[in-house]
Parts: structure tokens; sequence; C-alpha cells
């Protein structure tokens, strides 16, 4: 069997790969280094002091499905209703992930105060429960009647979108 050289020594090299992957030695913090003593004075090999919390992975997780896709937990109607309910707000950011809108101040049509908003939707269950609202004005936050009414017409418009929505 004549191999060239290159070939040869990417096939050494994929074997010193392969069987180095083979190894089971992790670094841990506090670990002997190769000559010293370890922390405890003493080197043990048993199995029941092994840690035992080491991920199981094989070469196969690689062409597997992604373990890092997020589910997003919050309800898609509380989530539009936030939004066109509080439109006259100028929006700073928004997380769908976690559920949370925050707003800018606004004055709302008709009215002459500007409001500031942080909603944080936290369920996936068109529920009162699902819905915190903070609610500031410039001077400090605003009246709890004023944020329930902001409630009650966010949980409205959320409840009239379900209904009119034809997927039910």
């Amino acid at each position: 069997m004549n191999l060239s050289r290159p070939v040869r020594l990417t096939l050494i090299l994929a074997l010193c790969g392969g069987l180095a992957a083979c190894g089971n030695r992790t670094a841990e913090q506090g670990a002997a280094i190769p000559g010293e003593s370890p922390p405890g004075g003493f080197v043990s090999n048993n199995r029941e002091s092994a840690p035992t919390n080491y991920d199981r992975s094989s070469i196969w997780d690689v062409f597997g499905p992604n373990k890092t896709d997020q589910t997003v937990y919050v309800n898609r109607y509380l989530w539009a209703a936030s939004l066109d309910v509080l439109n006259f707000l100028p929006i700073e950011s928004v997380d769908p992930f976690t559920g949370i809108i925050v707003t800018g101040y606004g004055t709302p049509p008709g009215g002459g105060r500007a409001y500031r908003a942080t909603v944080h939707i936290d369920d996936p269950a068109l529920d009162a429960r699902s819905l915190n609202l903070s609610l500031q004005t410039r001077n400090g936050p605003a009246s709890a009647a004023t944020a329930r009414a902001v409630e009650d017409a966010i949980l409205s418009r959320a409840r009239q979108m379900r209904i009119g929505d034809d997927k039910l």
C-alpha cells in the first residue's frame, strides 16, 4: 500500500484526534497540576467519589436538532392588545421572549398628562393574572384607577381579538 505523504499525515492526525476525543478528562477548579499533590492530599479513583454531572453527548449531537431553541410563553392576544391600546406611546424596547414592552412618555388623545408604561406578560393564558402593567407620569406613579382602566382596556381588546380570530 503506497499512500502519499499528505494522506498519511492526515490519517495519523485524524487517528490521534479521535483517540484524544475518547478521553474523559475535564479541567475543574482546584484540579491538581501534574507532579503536585491534590488539595485533599490523596487521589481517589473510587466510582462513588467521581463527579456524576457530566452531560452525555456524542458526535451525532452535531447533526441533531438545535437545543438552544426558545419557546415563547407570552399570550399573543395580550401582546397585540397591549401594543394596540398603548399605540399613542412611543415604544422604547420590546422583548417578545420575556413578554416585556417598555414605552416612553406620550400624551393620550384628548388628554393633557403624559404617561409612560411598562407591560409584562408572564403567562400564555388570556387572563388578568398574565398582565402586569406599570403606568407612570412625569411626577411619579399614575393613579391606581387610571392603571386599572388601562389594564381593563387591554384585556377587553385582547378578548375582542380572540373572538375575532378565525382559528378558533
